[in-house]
């Protein structure tokens, strides 16, 4: 098995219908527009599936481009990068969807995940392909690939004692070899500082670093020494500077500068380029109000990949735990 580069060709893009829940919070309105806005943006570049509970059809059918498809199943979230299955292609060609066990981040006390553990092999069914079961708690937004064998992860995900007790990082890397056709895994120490509070996921590498190319990393900064962060991205870009991919290439890193607001009511700010996601001929990139960042942000991202950008106003997915790329699965072209 390999898991394809996310600049590789889609099939579509799998999203989760916001319904109940932390998610909906005191603004559920606002959730409602904003998983539409990414979903027309979206759609604009590669077919649309979105997830949603029957309870919330009509709220779906009233917020969603027309070009969207709509399938039902009962869901407790709408983190599809995390409760959806992570897609692979076989030596033969066929694809194939890794269905990791989910237990909502860890078992952490907010969360439900009775109906979210089931919607992998949901969409996997949905989308035709046969489902490869894995025992390693993990989530999609804690692993990045490159196509190539190489995998960052980091040690606070899947070495968490509440996902996988009693796992040591060769056994972890046994199973992303076995999955994920991993030859070369990176484990970055933590993640983000604002995403161990009580709605994080205790450190996913999707708001770190991601490829954007074989042996190229885009690497969040936060460059106000004033913001915890700034000392953790400059010593994680550091570290990721001495590493070889699977290929024995020593990776080239590109830095994503943070917008300029670094604060709210709550604290730090993780508002982070780097949770984007990659479309047939595009990028869907987390806007934050920034005109200057987000133009800035923009013209390194689309350089990277060598695609247009589209920007989507993503503080209201900060605000409850996630941006982009945590709302998207993409399934690769067979």
């Amino acid at each position: 098995m390999r898991m394809p580069p996310e600049w590789a060709p889609h099939e579509r893009t799998w999203m989760a219908w916001p319904s109940r829940s932390y998610t909906l919070g005191d603004a559920p309105e606002q959730a409602r527009a904003t998983w539409a806005a990414v979903a027309g943006a979206i759609v604009a570049f590669e077919p649309v599936t979105m997830v949603v509970d029957p309870e919330a059809a009509a709220d779906a059918a009233r917020h969603l481009d027309p070009r969207v498809d709509v399938v039902h199943a009962p869901l407790d979230d709408a983190w599809m990068r995390d409760i959806g299955p992570t897609f692979v292609l076989g030596d033969d060609g066929a694809l194939r969807a890794v269905d990791w066990v989910f237990n909502g981040w860890g078992a952490q006390g907010w969360a439900s995940w009775d109906r979210d553990a089931r919607i992998a092999r949901f969409v996997a069914a949905q989308a035709g392909v046969d489902v490869i079961g894995s025992p390693l708690v993990n989530e999609g937004g804690g692993i990045h690939v490159d196509g190539e064998g190489t995998v960052l992860v980091t040690e606070t995900v899947q070495l968490d004692e509440h996902r996988n007790p009693g796992w040591d990082k060769p056994q972890v890397e046994g199973e992303l070899a076995r999955t994920l056709g991993a030859e070369r895994v990176i484990w970055l120490p933590r993640g983000l500082t604002r995403d161990y509070d009580e709605l994080g996921t205790r450190g996913h590498v999707d708001i770190v670093a991601t490829f954007s190319s074989p042996g190229t990393v885009l690497v969040h900064s936060q460059p106000d020494p004033a913001h915890p962060d700034h000392e953790v991205t400059r010593v994680l870009a550091e570290q990721l500077r001495g590493e070889l991919d699977a290929r024995g290439r020593r990776l080239t890193v590109i830095e994503v500068p943070a917008p300029s607001v670094t604060h709210d009511e709550h604290g730090p700010v993780d508002y982070s380029y780097i949770n984007h996601a990659v479309v047939n001929g595009g990028v869907v990139l987390c806007g934050f109000g920034d005109e200057q960042a987000d133009a800035r942000a923009a013209a390194i991202v689309g350089a990277a990949y060598g695609r247009p950008v589209s920007l989507v106003d993503a503080r209201p997915l900060f605000a409850r735990g996630g941006g982009i790329h945590c709302i998207t699965q993409q399934q690769p072209a067979a």
